[in-house]
């Protein structure tokens, strides 16, 4: 009989906003601090007591697992969505099963806040909300009762942000269809979908090529950040006079080189270059 879990790190994806970065490494895998995203995102939790952790994988499978100790470690051939991602955990779960994003960083997420909140009212499925930033967000409304309301649905509270981390109940893993599905899809079924509002706290989604650089520089100025407006993998060996580029996995560029706008990797025994294009938030 398998253990229960009470972590889940949504690692899947085809990585396509990160454009050629994809190639050498899925986005969960890359590092801040010399340590990788999925790696941020498992220790936050475990922090917080959520001891028995898993994460799902489709791009570069053996690239994830490899930075994925202590996680148990689900394939995913066929993107299952965001929500079908959790079926891998259907029928594990005694009480909630806490997930997040591990394409994103944060420091210290609040999830005792959220699992306390989620017991507390019965939730079937719980959103640690933040206040909203601004921007193209899509922003989330809730009602008197702390509801999260139906997307484009204003309510009393809010606008806020969705940070990525839920609680999910048993019963709503129990009313995910078979096959691929999306929380806005499931979001109808809940009986009580609850909004848990906590303070700002410091977040970076690492979703493009721009946003690994500003993180870099933000978080590790002195690791991955430590090339001016660039992004140094800890394995990385920087050369020639670089802007606006990312040095992946072993890469080495000829110290006389000027270069812009490019990823640099190690791939049997020679170096990659190729061109970054122009990717934003």
């Amino acid at each position: 009989m398998p253990e229960p879990l009470e972590g889940f790190l949504l690692a899947a994806g085809l990585g396509l906003r990160m454009g050629p970065l994809s190639r050498c490494l899925p986005k969960p895998a890359w590092t801040l601090q010399n340590r990788p995203l999925l790696q941020w995102g498992a220790d936050s939790l475990r922090a917080c007591g959520i001891l028995r952790v898993g994460c799902n994988v489709h791009l570069l499978p053996d690239r994830l697992r490899a930075v994925a100790s202590g996680l148990e470690v689900f394939e995913e051939p066929r993107l299952l969505g965001s929500a079908g991602s959790l079926l891998h955990a259907r029928g594990r779960v005694v009480s909630e099963l806490i997930t997040w994003n591990a394409d994103v960083w944060a420091e210290s997420p609040p999830f005792e806040q959220l699992r306390a909140r989620h017991r507390d009212a019965s939730a079937t499925l719980s959103w640690l909300l933040v206040p909203h930033p601004g921007g193209s967000w899509n922003p989330v409304w809730l009602d008197d009762r702390d509801r999260v309301l139906p997307k484009g649905v204003v309510g009393v509270r809010g606008p806020y942000h969705f940070t990525g981390a839920a609680a999910w109940s048993p019963e709503a893993l129990a009313l995910l269809p078979e096959g691929p599905s999306e929380v806005n899809d499931l979001r109808p079924r809940l009986p009580f979908h609850l909004g848990v509002v906590v303070a700002p706290f410091p977040w970076h989604e690492v979703g493009t090529a721009d946003a690994l650089i500003q993180a870099a520089a933000e978080v590790a100025p002195g690791q991955e950040g430590r090339l001016p407006g660039c992004y140094l993998h800890p394995s990385a060996r920087p050369g020639g006079r670089l802007t606006r580029c990312v040095l992946g996995p072993g890469a080495a560029p000829p110290a006389a080189i000027t270069d812009a706008d490019a990823l640099w990797f190690e791939e049997g025994g020679n170096q990659v270059r190729m061109g970054l294009g122009i990717v934003t938030e």
